[in-house]
Protein backbone atom coordinates (compact mmCIF):
# COMPACT_ATOMS: atom_id res chain seq x y z
CA UNK A 1 0.00 0.00 0.00
CA UNK A 2 1.02 3.64 -0.38
CA UNK A 3 1.29 6.03 2.59
CA UNK A 4 3.23 9.14 3.53
CA UNK A 5 3.59 10.37 7.11
CA UNK A 6 6.01 13.24 6.39
CA UNK A 7 4.71 15.92 4.00
CA UNK A 8 5.03 19.72 3.88
CA UNK A 9 2.76 22.40 2.42
CA UNK A 10 2.71 26.16 1.90
CA UNK A 11 1.95 26.47 5.63
CA UNK A 12 5.71 26.07 6.09
CA UNK A 13 8.23 25.44 3.31
CA UNK A 14 6.36 23.36 0.72
CA UNK A 15 4.83 24.61 -2.52
CA UNK A 16 1.46 22.81 -2.55
CA UNK A 17 -1.39 24.10 -0.42
CA UNK A 18 -2.68 21.85 2.37
CA UNK A 19 -5.78 21.06 0.31
CA UNK A 20 -3.61 20.22 -2.72
CA UNK A 21 -1.58 17.80 -0.59
CA UNK A 22 -4.77 15.99 0.47
CA UNK A 23 -6.01 15.92 -3.13
CA UNK A 24 -2.72 14.56 -4.48
CA UNK A 25 -2.80 11.74 -1.93
CA UNK A 26 -6.42 10.91 -2.74
CA UNK A 27 -5.74 10.85 -6.50
CA UNK A 28 -2.72 8.64 -5.83
CA UNK A 29 -4.77 6.08 -3.94
CA UNK A 30 -2.89 6.55 -0.67
CA UNK A 31 -4.12 4.64 2.36
CA UNK A 32 -3.03 7.53 4.61
CA UNK A 33 -1.16 10.83 4.48
CA UNK A 34 0.02 13.17 7.25
CA UNK A 35 0.65 16.88 6.90
CA UNK A 36 3.70 17.71 9.05
CA UNK A 37 4.58 21.35 8.53
CA UNK A 38 7.38 22.89 10.55
CA UNK A 39 6.49 24.33 13.96
CA UNK A 40 2.86 25.19 13.16
CA UNK A 41 -0.62 23.75 12.69
CA UNK A 42 -1.90 26.51 10.40
CA UNK A 43 -2.56 24.25 7.41
CA UNK A 44 -4.24 21.39 9.22
CA UNK A 45 -7.79 22.77 9.08
CA UNK A 46 -7.77 23.01 5.30
CA UNK A 47 -5.92 19.73 4.95
CA UNK A 48 -8.35 17.73 7.09
CA UNK A 49 -11.37 19.38 5.47
CA UNK A 50 -10.07 18.46 2.01
CA UNK A 51 -9.60 14.79 2.88
CA UNK A 52 -12.07 12.71 0.88
CA UNK A 53 -12.64 9.09 -0.06
CA UNK A 54 -10.69 6.21 1.46
CA UNK A 55 -7.45 8.16 2.03
CA UNK A 56 -7.09 8.86 5.76
CA UNK A 57 -5.72 12.33 6.55
CA UNK A 58 -3.61 12.63 9.71
CA UNK A 59 -2.90 15.88 11.58
CA UNK A 60 0.83 16.23 12.17
CA UNK A 61 3.71 18.59 12.80
CA UNK A 62 7.53 18.57 12.55
CA UNK A 63 9.60 20.06 15.36
CA UNK A 64 13.34 20.73 15.62
CA UNK A 65 14.32 19.69 19.15
CA UNK A 66 17.46 19.21 21.23
CA UNK A 67 19.35 16.42 19.42
CA UNK A 68 21.03 15.06 22.53
CA UNK A 69 24.70 15.02 23.52
CA UNK A 70 26.93 13.94 20.64
CA UNK A 71 24.20 14.41 18.02
CA UNK A 72 23.50 17.30 15.67
CA UNK A 73 19.91 17.22 14.43
CA UNK A 74 16.68 15.76 15.80
CA UNK A 75 13.45 16.41 13.92
CA UNK A 76 10.42 15.09 15.76
CA UNK A 77 7.16 14.28 13.98
CA UNK A 78 4.02 14.57 16.06
CA UNK A 79 1.36 12.42 14.37
CA UNK A 80 -2.33 12.35 15.26
CA UNK A 81 -2.22 15.60 17.22
CA UNK A 82 -5.14 17.83 18.18
CA UNK A 83 -4.14 21.17 16.60
CA UNK A 84 -6.46 23.06 18.95
CA UNK A 85 -4.79 21.73 22.10
CA UNK A 86 -3.96 24.68 24.37
CA UNK A 87 -0.66 23.23 25.62
CA UNK A 88 0.52 22.59 22.07
CA UNK A 89 -0.45 26.07 20.91
CA UNK A 90 1.40 27.72 23.81
CA UNK A 91 4.46 25.56 23.11
CA UNK A 92 4.42 26.51 19.41
CA UNK A 93 4.16 30.20 20.26
CA UNK A 94 7.46 29.92 22.15
CA UNK A 95 9.08 28.08 19.26
CA UNK A 96 7.86 30.73 16.79
CA UNK A 97 9.33 33.46 18.99
CA UNK A 98 12.67 31.64 18.96
CA UNK A 99 12.51 31.22 15.19
CA UNK A 100 11.78 34.93 14.72
CA UNK A 101 14.71 35.89 16.95
CA UNK A 102 16.99 33.63 14.90
CA UNK A 103 15.68 35.14 11.66
CA UNK A 104 16.47 38.64 12.91
CA UNK A 105 20.11 37.58 13.30
CA UNK A 106 20.10 36.07 9.78
CA UNK A 107 18.77 39.34 8.35
CA UNK A 108 21.57 41.22 10.14
CA UNK A 109 24.16 38.85 8.70
CA UNK A 110 22.90 39.43 5.17
CA UNK A 111 22.93 43.19 5.69
CA UNK A 112 26.62 42.93 6.64
CA UNK A 113 27.15 41.31 3.22
CA UNK A 114 25.29 44.18 1.53
CA UNK A 115 22.28 41.97 0.66
CA UNK A 116 18.91 43.54 1.48
CA UNK A 117 17.09 40.23 1.61
CA UNK A 118 13.27 40.24 1.65
CA UNK A 119 11.92 36.66 1.66
CA UNK A 120 8.17 36.07 1.65
CA UNK A 121 6.87 33.38 4.03
CA UNK A 122 3.58 31.53 3.75
CA UNK A 123 1.73 32.06 7.02
CA UNK A 124 3.72 32.82 10.16
CA UNK A 125 6.73 30.55 9.61
CA UNK A 126 9.74 32.06 7.86
CA UNK A 127 12.24 29.28 7.20
CA UNK A 128 15.57 28.95 5.42
CA UNK A 129 13.97 27.71 2.16
CA UNK A 130 12.18 31.07 1.94
CA UNK A 131 15.56 32.82 2.20
CA UNK A 132 17.00 30.44 -0.40
CA UNK A 133 14.21 31.05 -2.91
CA UNK A 134 14.68 34.83 -2.61
CA UNK A 135 18.44 34.48 -3.13
CA UNK A 136 17.91 32.48 -6.32
CA UNK A 137 15.18 34.82 -7.63
CA UNK A 138 17.42 37.85 -7.06
CA UNK A 139 20.59 36.47 -8.62
CA UNK A 140 22.62 35.72 -5.48
CA UNK A 141 22.63 31.96 -6.13
CA UNK A 142 22.02 29.73 -9.11
CA UNK A 143 19.92 27.15 -7.27
CA UNK A 144 18.33 26.37 -3.94
CA UNK A 145 21.20 23.97 -3.21
CA UNK A 146 23.78 26.65 -3.96
CA UNK A 147 21.94 29.18 -1.78
CA UNK A 148 22.06 26.81 1.17
CA UNK A 149 25.68 25.82 0.62
CA UNK A 150 26.88 29.40 0.19
CA UNK A 151 24.83 31.17 2.88
CA UNK A 152 22.50 29.07 4.97
CA UNK A 153 24.37 26.09 6.45
CA UNK A 154 26.42 25.84 9.63
CA UNK A 155 29.42 24.92 7.48
CA UNK A 156 28.90 27.54 4.75
CA UNK A 157 32.11 29.48 3.92
CA UNK A 158 33.11 31.95 6.62
CA UNK A 159 32.97 34.92 4.25
CA UNK A 160 29.33 34.30 3.19
CA UNK A 161 27.82 32.29 6.06
CA UNK A 162 24.60 33.85 7.37
CA UNK A 163 23.35 30.74 9.20
CA UNK A 164 22.31 31.06 12.83
CA UNK A 165 21.14 28.38 15.26
CA UNK A 166 17.71 28.74 16.82
CA UNK A 167 15.94 27.71 19.99
CA UNK A 168 15.29 23.98 20.27
CA UNK A 169 13.07 22.63 23.06
CA UNK A 170 14.19 19.69 25.15
CA UNK A 171 13.31 16.16 24.16
CA UNK A 172 11.35 15.60 27.36
CA UNK A 173 9.21 18.71 26.93
CA UNK A 174 8.52 17.98 23.27
CA UNK A 175 7.45 14.41 24.04
CA UNK A 176 5.22 15.64 26.87
CA UNK A 177 3.53 18.29 24.72
CA UNK A 178 2.90 15.99 21.75
CA UNK A 179 1.48 13.28 24.01
CA UNK A 180 -0.64 15.90 25.77
CA UNK A 181 -2.10 16.86 22.39
CA UNK A 182 -3.02 13.22 21.74
CA UNK A 183 -0.17 12.56 19.31
CA UNK A 184 2.58 10.05 18.74
CA UNK A 185 6.28 11.04 18.87
CA UNK A 186 8.16 9.77 15.81
CA UNK A 187 11.81 10.54 15.06
CA UNK A 188 12.16 11.80 11.48
CA UNK A 189 15.04 10.76 9.18
CA UNK A 190 17.42 9.28 11.79
CA UNK A 191 20.14 9.09 9.12
CA UNK A 192 20.61 12.86 9.63
CA UNK A 193 20.98 12.59 13.41
CA UNK A 194 24.71 13.21 13.11
CA UNK A 195 26.11 15.50 10.43
CA UNK A 196 28.95 13.18 9.47
CA UNK A 197 26.54 10.31 8.79
CA UNK A 198 25.67 11.99 5.49
CA UNK A 199 29.11 10.96 4.19
CA UNK A 200 30.17 8.07 6.43
CA UNK A 201 26.80 6.38 6.83
CA UNK A 202 25.11 5.92 10.21
CA UNK A 203 26.79 4.44 13.25
CA UNK A 204 24.01 1.93 13.89
CA UNK A 205 25.32 0.86 17.30
CA UNK A 206 25.34 4.46 18.56
CA UNK A 207 21.89 5.06 17.09
CA UNK A 208 20.46 1.96 18.73
CA UNK A 209 21.87 2.84 22.14
CA UNK A 210 20.38 6.33 22.02
CA UNK A 211 17.05 5.09 20.62
CA UNK A 212 16.79 2.71 23.56
CA UNK A 213 17.16 5.67 25.93
CA UNK A 214 14.65 7.73 23.96
CA UNK A 215 12.13 4.88 24.01
CA UNK A 216 12.30 4.98 27.80
CA UNK A 217 11.90 8.78 27.72
CA UNK A 218 8.73 8.70 25.60
CA UNK A 219 9.65 8.30 21.94
CA UNK A 220 6.97 6.21 20.22
CA UNK A 221 8.54 5.40 16.88
CA UNK A 222 11.08 5.96 14.11
CA UNK A 223 10.75 6.99 10.48
CA UNK A 224 12.45 3.76 9.50
CA UNK A 225 11.60 4.06 5.80
CA UNK A 226 12.67 7.42 4.42
CA UNK A 227 12.88 8.61 0.84
CA UNK A 228 16.60 9.46 1.05
CA UNK A 229 17.60 6.26 2.89
CA UNK A 230 19.75 3.62 1.27
CA UNK A 231 18.32 0.11 1.18
CA UNK A 232 20.65 -0.80 4.05
CA UNK A 233 19.49 2.15 6.14
CA UNK A 234 15.85 1.14 5.65
CA UNK A 235 16.67 -2.38 6.83
CA UNK A 236 18.78 -1.32 9.81
CA UNK A 237 16.48 1.38 11.17
CA UNK A 238 13.49 -0.95 10.71
CA UNK A 239 15.35 -3.71 12.55
CA UNK A 240 16.34 -1.58 15.52
CA UNK A 241 12.87 0.01 15.82
CA UNK A 242 11.24 -3.41 15.90
CA UNK A 243 13.78 -4.69 18.39
CA UNK A 244 13.16 -1.76 20.72
CA UNK A 245 9.38 -2.02 20.51
CA UNK A 246 9.09 1.28 18.61
CA UNK A 247 6.54 1.96 15.91
CA UNK A 248 7.85 2.11 12.35
CA UNK A 249 6.84 4.97 10.07
CA UNK A 250 7.47 5.85 6.43
CA UNK A 251 7.84 9.33 4.95
CA UNK A 252 9.09 11.11 1.86
CA UNK A 253 9.72 14.60 3.32
CA UNK A 254 7.85 15.98 0.30
CA UNK A 255 8.18 19.75 -0.26
CA UNK A 256 6.81 20.07 -3.80
CA UNK A 257 8.92 22.22 -6.12
CA UNK A 258 11.31 23.14 -3.29
CA UNK A 259 12.65 19.58 -3.44
CA UNK A 260 11.66 18.56 -6.97
CA UNK A 261 13.44 15.20 -6.90
CA UNK A 262 11.21 13.95 -4.07
CA UNK A 263 7.83 12.49 -4.95
CA UNK A 264 5.11 12.07 -2.38
CA UNK A 265 4.28 8.53 -1.29
CA UNK A 266 6.05 5.49 0.15
CA UNK A 267 5.24 1.89 -0.75
CA UNK A 268 4.97 -0.24 2.40
CA UNK A 269 3.68 -3.63 3.40
CA UNK A 270 0.63 -3.99 5.60
CA UNK A 271 2.75 -5.87 8.14
CA UNK A 272 5.21 -2.97 8.36
CA UNK A 273 2.73 -0.09 8.72
CA UNK A 274 -0.33 -1.63 10.41
CA UNK A 275 0.81 -1.01 14.01
CA UNK A 276 1.24 2.72 13.30
CA UNK A 277 -1.99 2.90 11.32
CA UNK A 278 -3.87 1.25 14.18
CA UNK A 279 -2.47 3.66 16.76
CA UNK A 280 -3.52 6.58 14.53
CA UNK A 281 -7.02 5.17 13.99
CA UNK A 282 -6.44 4.78 10.26
CA UNK A 283 -7.80 1.22 10.00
Amino acid sequence: MKVDFHVHSTASDGTLSPAEVADLAARGGFAAVALTDHDNCDGLGGFLAAGTGPTRTVAGIELSIDPGEGFDRFHLLGLGIDPANAGLRSFLARILAGRNERNARIFANFRRLGIDIRPEPHGEVLARPHFARWLVANGHAGSIVEAFEKYLLADSPDETRCYERRYRPSQEEAFRVIHGAGGLCIMAHPKYWRREWRTTGPDYAAAERELARLAEAGLDGVEALYEANTAEENVEFSRMAAGLGLLRSAGSDFHGANKPAIRMGMEVSSEFISPLMERLGCV
